[in-house]
């Protein structure tokens, strides 16, 4: 009889606390601020232009070779009488998101800071039903850091 009134008290006591589950679709744990997920290029919003040359430097830093880019000459060029110091600047970029194993060496190696890892969890929400559907191109990968959705990580 006492081994009942006791674990029927524990019962009733883990009845009576707050739920432990989030409502994944709907609510979302907090991202750590360095978390990443995967890469995307930035836009500058100052020139109306990404911040992409184009210089392959990510594509041939990447291990798994998920990233094809092209450049071309960029017409807002000072020299063709436009406001901008970039002479090159990305034509086509593409990353297979599929094969990304998200190491952050993209990021370590661009030297006009034009890539960053995405902080966001739509980053993180890429389910798809078919792998092609993985692989970002241009305007998909400069979308969010246009609409401002991506937070800038800055050091303490």
């Amino acid at each position: 009889m006492r081994g009942l009134l006791k674990s029927m008290g524990v019962t009733l006591a883990v009845f009576a606390r707050k739920p432990v589950t989030r409502e994944y679709p709907d609510t979302h744990r907090p991202l750590p601020e360095r978390d990443r997920a995967f890469p995307l290029l930035l836009w500058d919003h100052d020139l109306d232009e990404p911040f992409c040359t184009g210089c392959h430097a990510c594509e041939r830093a990447c291990p798994v070779e998920c990233m094809t880019v092209l450049m071309k000459d960029n017409p807002n060029h000072r020299t063709q009488g436009g406001d901008s110091t970039r002479r090159k600047i990305v034509d086509k970029f593409w990353i297979d998101y599929a094969r990304c194993m998200r190491c952050n060496i993209c990021v370590e190696v661009c030297n006009f800071d034009a890539i960053a890892m995405n902080n966001t969890w739509q980053g993180h929400e890429t389910s798809v039903y078919d792998r092609a559907d993985l692989i970002q191109d241009l305007p998909q990968l400069l979308a969010e850091h246009k609409a401002g959705a991506i937070k800038p990580w800055v050091p303490q």
